[in-house]
């Protein structure tokens, strides 16, 4: 059996043992699984059961890295992304009107064409044709746009008059539980300790049950009904398929999982010095994301956190599989998981949005009509609170400017086109 998976995985050639293997899953799935509960919290604010995001969550993730593992032989991590999951319940569903079951075709339809990208040479076309700075621009405003949703689901930012974000009541239970929690989030962080993100998790719960945020009845903890877990399951609606809404929201998250997961498996592979194995984990993620949608949740990503595992000696697809196997079992632990308050939740989002704002170092602020549309869409997304319309004014006002001095040929066709079809969609929401 173990010649079996040295010869499949390819263990000797790559300088690893089984065993190294099996505690860099270990390790990589302790360093992600808050995914778990971040993401299902972040599902259920566009109107998904809590529970079946849980399931879909867990599925997806189970999925993801069971593919990666066989098919990209990769230890790269799949799990659905921070970020893309905030498009999904607050952009599509909340600004864009769209139901959870449509935004979930949105989601298959994404992964589609991300499939069809995949395996074909559009994958380095598109990445030639959106500049750099547009790239990062990208990541940047998603990681504002989380800090932003961690402030207000931990109750220290607010909505008050006319929808103007102020200042919550420090004296509240909630944000002083937050405070605290994120002060021994960010401590345990930067001192790098194993699991620091679980470990907030289970502080963080512990501090909202001192401050009695946690109510801990007989109906939070009870079974789950086979119905009721798998609900979402296959739930996706193609209703609005012929609506300009539908096909901006699927033109806007295929852009976002498209150029995120280039640069993400491109980076991976690269650290594990195993470039050979780009196409076929691209390829993997690709997969992966279409199939979320059928699961019932948002697009699956290659994790940063896959970094752990790697860090840990893993280097090939034995290190996925064995996280994918415990993300099963993290099933046995739903009613655990549904306790978890938003004030344990929120310091994450802050941190990993830090940590995407960090790119703007990329950013060359000296040629204006580079760093302008790159900063319009750092701060708009944030500001209209809508990736996608974010996404638009900035892909709109690069071509603009080039033209404006004369670096017309500067921007590639493709990008001419993809501008276009932001204004148009602008053009017909104020027509409309």
């Amino acid at each position: 059996m173990l010649n079996w998976i040295d010869q499949f995985f390819g263990l000797q050639e790559n300088g690893t043992t089984f065993k190294r293997e099996v505690m860099a899953g270990l390790i990589g799935f302790f360093t992600v699984v808050y995914i778990i509960a971040v993401n299902a919290l972040i599902l259920s604010e566009a109107g998904m059961p809590l529970e079946a995001a849980i399931i879909a969550t867990i599925a997806a993730s189970v999925f993801g890295c069971l593919l990666m593992g066989f098919w990209g032989n990769a230890p790269i991590l799949l799990v659905p992304g921070m970020g893309i999951n905030a498009l999904f319940s607050y952009t599509m569903v909340q600004s864009m009107g769209l139901s959870w079951q449509e935004a979930l075709a949105v989601v298959f339809v994404s992964g589609l064409i991300f499939v069809v990208i995949a395996f074909t040479r559009f994958s380095s076309m598109l990445s030639v044709a959106v500049p750099h700075s547009l790239k990062e621009a990208i990541t940047v405003g998603l990681g504002l746009f989380l800090m932003l949703i961690g402030l207000e689901k931990g109750g220290i930012i607010e909505k008050g008059s006319s929808s103007i974000l102020a200042l919550g009541s420090f004296g509240e239970p909630q944000v002083l539980a937050t405070i605290l929690t994120f002060l021994v989030a960010i401590i345990l962080f930067i001192r790098n300790v194993p699991g620091n993100f679980l470990i907030t998790i289970v502080v963080g719960t512990i501090i909202a049950s001192l401050f009695g945020l946690i109510d801990v009845s007989q109906e939070s903890t009870s079974t789950l009904s086979s119905a009721d877990a798998f609900s979402v399951l296959g739930a996706l609606s193609f209703e609005s398929v012929l609506s300009m809404t539908f096909w901006v929201a699927v033109f806007s998250l295929t852009m976002v999982i498209v150029f995120e997961n280039i640069g993400l498996v491109h980076g991976q592979v690269t650290f594990i010095n195993r470039p050979d194995r780009f196409k076929k984990a691209f390829q993997a993620t690709s997969i992966s994301a279409m199939t979320s949608g059928v699961f019932g949740t948002s697009p699956t990503v290659a994790s940063v956190e896959s970094a752990a595992g790697m860090a840990a000696g893993g280097r090939t697809g034995l290190t996925t599989i064995t996280a994918g196997m415990l993300f099963l079992g993290a099933a046995f632990f739903i009613p655990m998981i549904k306790l978890i308050p938003n004030s344990a939740i929120a310091p994450i989002l802050i941190i990993i949005g830090g940590l995407m704002v960090q790119n703007i170092r990329n950013l060359d602020m000296k040629d204006l009509s580079e760093s302008f549309p790159a900063l319009f869409i750092v701060v708009m997304i944030p500001f209209t609170y809508s990736i996608a319309d974010g996404m638009a004014i900035g892909f709109i006002l690069y071509p603009i400017l080039k033209v404006a001095i004369g670096k017309w040929k500067e921007v590639t066709p493709t990008l001419y086109v993809i501008a276009g079809l932001f204004l148009m969609n602008f053009v017909f929401h104020v027509i409309g």
